[in-house]
């Protein structure tokens, strides 16, 4: 990874690091695109986001089928919106169940980090988009209508497409 990349990857991180649920969105086998809320346990430095899941779920068999997946992020109240792609792959990793698990995981997993059904989602990124204005709706209601009466083009903010 060259260091722009790094950069960029390290804009991602601090865009999404404090961002809980995303919407991950897989294919189905007829090709159908099928988005649901997960909790994102860990985002690392190299690129990959790491989710529990039911091993034997629907989308698990979706991941399986076709690894392509999407997760979207967005916190309205700081006015940052991330888009991500990239290939997800199931794990039953012990080492890295141990690592992120958190008690609160046993809602889901009856039992605990040794539930039969236990897994792993781990995403590569590839590519991402992101949207980030930092300002106050009503800073974006003036800056449009600022940019309404004058003719000018209404900057929202900081606009990226990032490839890995």
């Amino acid at each position: 990874m060259n260091n722009e990349q790094k950069e960029n990857l390290n804009k991602l991180i601090d865009l999404v690091k404090d961002i809980d649920y995303t919407m991950m969105t897989t294919i189905d086998d007829d090709g159908s695109l099928r988005s649901r809320p997960m909790s994102t346990q860990k985002i690392s430095e190299d690129g990959v986001i790491w989710f529990f899941t039911g091993y034997e779920s629907g989308k698990s068999q979706e991941i399986v089928h076709d690894s392509h997946v999407n997760l979207s992020y967005s916190k309205p109240s700081d006015n940052v919106y991330v888009s991500i792609s990239g290939k997800a792959k199931l794990s039953k990793d012990r080492a890295k169940i141990e690592e992120l698990w958190s008690p609160e995981l046993k809602a889901w997993f009856k039992g605990g980090k040794d539930d039969p059904n236990i897994g792993l989602i781990r995403v590569d990124i590839e590519k991402a988009e992101y949207w980030d204005s930092p300002n106050s709706a009503v800073t974006h209601l003036i800056g449009f209508v600022k940019a309404t009466l004058s003719g000018e083009s209404y900057d929202p903010g900081e606009n990226k497409k990032i490839n890995l």
